[in-house]
C-alpha cells in the first residue's frame, strides 16, 4: 500500500526558488527593453536585426512572467497555472532556438541566453508542478467521502449486483484494483488475467475487478479482453481504493525511468497501447486476495509497472490463514 503523506503546503524551498525567477526575469527584461542593441550583442547576436522592437517586445514578455513568479511564491500550488505558462515557454524556447540553429538562422552563441532564462529553471519548475498537482489530489481524495472497509464491502455493488463482502462469503476472491483505463499496464493486466483466468478460477478463486471508469465505459473494455462476465465495481470517486487503503505513487513509483522504459515495451513493443488518462493518474495499483470480508493476502505494489503472477499470487497465502 502507498501512503498519502504528502497533503503538507509547498515546501520552503519553493518561494525563494520563484522569487529569483521573478527577480530575474524582471531585471533580463528591464535590460532588454531599454538596451536592446547592447543586449542582443551580449546575448550572442553579431548583427543587431534592423527592428530591434521586436526584440524588446521578447523583453517586456519575460519581465511580466517574472510578476507572475513573484506572485505565484505567494502560494506556488494555488498559482501552479502561472508556473506552468512559465514552464511551458522555458520548454519550447531552447527546442525552437535549436531548430533556428541546425537551419542556419542563429548562430550557436545565441543559444546561451537559452541556458539561464530556461534551462536552469527545468528541474525546479517541474518539482513544483508535479507537487501541486499530486497536493491537489491528495486534498480532493481528503475531501470525498470516506467509509471503512467493513462498510465498502457491504456497499459497493457489481453490475451483476453483488457486494464484495457477498462475493466473497465462502470464497477466495482476487481483487485487482486497476488504475485509469488509460494506462498501459492495466491492460496488459487484463491481458494476463485473461490468460491465466482458468489456472486462477481453477484454485477455486473468484476474479473481480475495481477500476474508476463509469459502468458505460467500462464494459467494452472488459469485453475486449473476454472478461466482461467478471464482476467489476466502478469507483470514479476511489472510495473503495481509500478503503482498501491504496495511496497515491510518488515521482519514481509513475514516470520514473524503469516505470517509463516498460510502458514503452508494454505500449509498442508488446502491442497494449495507451489512451487518455480518465481517473486518477496518482493512483497506485492494488490486488488482493478476499475471504469472509477479510484481507488474506495483498502485493506490496513497487511502482505502477509492476504486478504480481496472478496464478502464484493466488496460491501465496500466508500460513495460518
Amino acid at each position: 500500500m502507498t501512503q498519502n503523506n504528502d497533503d503538507q503546503p509547498a515546501s520552503t524551498w519553493m518561494k525563494p526558488v520563484l522569487r529569483a525567477a521573478g527577480v530575474y526575469n524582471v531585471l533580463w527584461g528591464a535590460w532588454v527593453v531599454f538596451f536592446p542593441l547592447a543586449s542582443l550583442r551580449v546575448c550572442g547576436y553579431p548583427d543587431p536585426p534592423t527592428y530591434p522592437e521586436l526584440w524588446q517586445c521578447i523583453g517586456m514578455i519575460v519581465g511580466v512572467y517574472g510578476i507572475g513568479y513573484w506572485i505565484a511564491a505567494s502560494d506556488p500550488f494555488r498559482h501552479w497555472p502561472v508556473i506552468l505558462v512559465g514552464f511551458l515557454g522555458k520548454i519550447l524556447g531552447p527546442f525552437g532556438f535549436y531548430y533556428a540553429w541546425t537551419d542556419g538562422r542563429l548562430p550557436l552563441s545565441a543559444g546561451v541566453v537559452n541556458i539561464f532564462n530556461d534551462l536552469i529553471w527545468w528541474v525546479p519548475f517541474s518539482v513544483i508542478l508535479w507537487r501541486a498537482f499530486r497536493f491537489h489530489h491528495v486534498r480532493k481524495s481528503i475531501d470525498e467521502e470516506s467509509i471503512s472497509f467493513e462498510v465498502a464491502l457491504r456497499t459497493f455493488r457489481s453490475q451483476t449486483g453483488k457486494t464484495l463482502g457477498e462475493l466473497s462469503d465462502g470464497h477466495r476472491v482476487l481483487v485487482i484494483f486497476l488504475r485509469h483505463a488509460g494506462c498501459t499496464f492495466c491492460r496488459e493486466a487484463l491481458s494476463e488475467v485473461q490468460g491465466h483466468r482458468a489456472e486462477i478460477e481453477a484454485n477455486e478463486t473468484r476474479i473481480a475487478f475495481v477500476h474508476m471508469e463509469d459502468e458505460s465505459a467500462a464494459e467494452p473494455f472488459f469485453t475486449k479482453y473476454d472478461l466482461g462476465d467478471l464482476p467489476r465495481y466502478s469507483d470514479p470517486n476511489q472510495i473503495l481504493y481509500r478503503a482498501f487503503e491504496i495511496g497515491l505513487g510518488r515521482f519514481q513509483q509513475l514516470i520514473g525511468l524503469q516505470v517509463l522504459w516498460k510502458g514503452f515495451l508494454t505500449a509498442l513493443v508488446k502491442g497494449h497501447g495507451f489512451n487518455k488518462v480518465r481517473g486518477n493518474m496518482f493512483r497506485m495499483p492494488g490486488a488482493f486476495v478476499l475471504q469472509n470480508g477479510k484481507i488474506l493476502h495483498q502485493y506490496p505494489y513497487k511502482n505502477a509497472a509492476d504486478r504480481p503472477d496472478y496464478a502464484e499470487f493466488v496460491c501465496e497465502i500466508p500460513s495460518g490463514e
